[in-house]
């Protein structure tokens, strides 16, 4: 997951909310446990609503099927 860890930290220092928002959700696709996908989900549904990003409603939807809300 380097290469992702690397575009993580450069979407963070440039501010790039939707950037954020797909990287998070590409790392929770690839998570290697529930307890991390539940954590990239999450930081991509804040990082969507923060943004008032469209992509929060089915962001919701994947934690609320994995009982996190």
């Amino acid at each position: 997951m380097n290469g992702l860890d690397a575009r993580m930290r450069a979407a963070h220092d440039a501010g790039d909310g939707p950037a954020l928002i797909a990287l998070y959700h590409e790392a929770a696709l690839t998570a290697a446990s529930d307890v991390a996908r539940g954590f990239y989900l999450t930081h991509a549904f804040v990082h969507a609503l923060e943004a008032g990003d469209a992509r929060a409603v089915d962001l919701r939807a994947e934690l609320h099927a994995m009982g996190r809300i």
